[in-house]
């Protein structure tokens, strides 16, 4: 049944550029196909979030984690009554603007870009879904709907006003160029919260990401059970496998924790929104983006719980030693990639070479961080080969 305050596909506020509506399906189905069918998403295959592509077959790609969290998402939103199809879309989209090598990359970019403007994944998501994706004959990106757009926009919460949160929150200013420049011509609502779907969609992301990075942690030995032992959450969780099958091997021990530790999240967050629902009363999708706090959420005890676990998994795995030496090599791939092309954009493909300015420039340096966040991890090490081993012949 669909609750009061789903977003409903046939009030959609509509696409920037104004297309007919398809017979067979809803708006937010649309996005969802565009955005399976984009260049961007099918890169995700091969870009990684802690390991690089080649370090095992079994560990997580931004591709895998993102089928994941559609999947986190829809079950929620069906629980829920809400637009299952939104949802999906939006958990399907909010890792395209991510680089090469995970946050390694990322953090690359941004030490290239400090002087212009910066680089934020959550920003490029944006910036390929309205200029970058160039597949469609009467615009560039896939001219998504609204209620999409906005919610990869506030994937984290407001952006201005009294309930913005982060680093852009005191001085009460849009975080970026990309942003405004977009808001500017289709309002996106930056002060309020998004819509329900969304919410739904970034709570998935977190249990998504939580559960199966120690999923892959315990896979790779990066941490074994007994480190988790002590944890809330896990640790209670360990036990009680341990104690239902016994001595199980390592492989098999981790997926038994990790859909418990999924139930228990998603139970949890049901449980809370209901509460919330309850509370708020919200007639409407509208409604809910009025509300002075996210009505999609843990409980304070699950909170808690998450932030034992991403402590520990920052500690443990992704800054341990091994993980350390990988990050190390990516952020100096993708570092030598942008400093070259920033300098040199001569040496950049036509199709980007036009886009460029001259060497050292502000668009020259926008165009190489553009061109260097769309490749897949193996890509960039064969471009970084290409271009600085002595001995390639290409």
């Amino acid at each position: 049944m669909r609750a009061p305050f789903a977003t409903r596909a046939d009030r959609t506020r509509g696409r920037l550029v104004p297309e007919s509506e398809s017979a067979n399906r809803t708006p937010f189905q649309r996005d969802r196909d565009r955005i399976i069918h984009a260049t961007a998403f099918r890169r995700l295959q091969y870009k990684t979030q802690v390991f690089i592509y080649h370090e095992g077959d079994h560990y997580r790609t931004r591709l895998t984690h993102s089928l994941e969290v559609a999947q986190i998402a829809r079950s929620l939103s069906r629980s829920l009554g809400l637009d299952e199809d939104l949802a999906e879309a939006l958990a399907l989209a909010h890792d395209l603007g991510h680089t090469p090598f995970g946050h390694a990359g990322e953090r690359a970019l941004q030490d290239g870009l400090a002087a212009y403007g910066g680089f934020d994944h959550n920003v490029q998501t944006l910036r390929i879904l309205t200029r970058l994706e160039r597949r469609y004959a009467a615009f560039d990106g896939l001219n998504l709907t609204w209620e999409t757009l906005e919610g990869v926009v506030k994937h984290n919460g407001p952006l201005r006003g009294p309930y913005a949160t982060g680093p852009h929150a005191a001085a009460g200013a849009v975080p970026a160029e990309a942003i405004a420049a977009y808001d500017a011509r289709h309002p996106l609502d930056l002060d309020t919260f998004p819509g329900p779907e969304a919410q739904v969609a970034a709570l998935a992301d977190d249990i998504a990401y939580n559960s199966h990075d120690v999923d892959d942690g315990l896979r790779a030995g990066l941490f074994d059970e007994a480190d988790l032992a002590g944890l809330p959450l896990v640790g209670p969780l360990i036990g009680a496998v341990r104690d239902r099958w016994g001595d199980l091997d390592r492989p098999r021990l981790a997926h038994e924790v990790v859909r418990r530790m999924i139930d228990v999240m998603i139970t949890d967050v049901l449980a809370e929104t209901r509460r919330r629902i309850a509370a708020a009363q919200p007639a409407s999708a509208e409604a809910v983006r009025g509300l002075p706090a996210p009505l999609v959420a843990f409980s304070d005890e699950m909170q808690a719980h998450d932030r034992a676990l991403k402590q520990f998994l920052w500690t443990h795995m992704y800054r341990h030693w091994r993980v350390n030496r990988m990050t190390s090599k990516a952020r100096r791939v993708v570092k030598d990639l942008f400093a070259l092309f920033h300098a040199e954009p001569n040496t950049l493909p036509d199709e980007w070479r036009a886009l460029a300015d001259a060497p050292g420039t502000a668009r020259t340096a926008r165009v190489a961080a553009d061109y260097i966040a769309g490749m897949t991890d193996r890509f960039a090490l064969d471009e970084h080969f290409r271009l600085f081993d002595r001995y390639s012949k290409t």
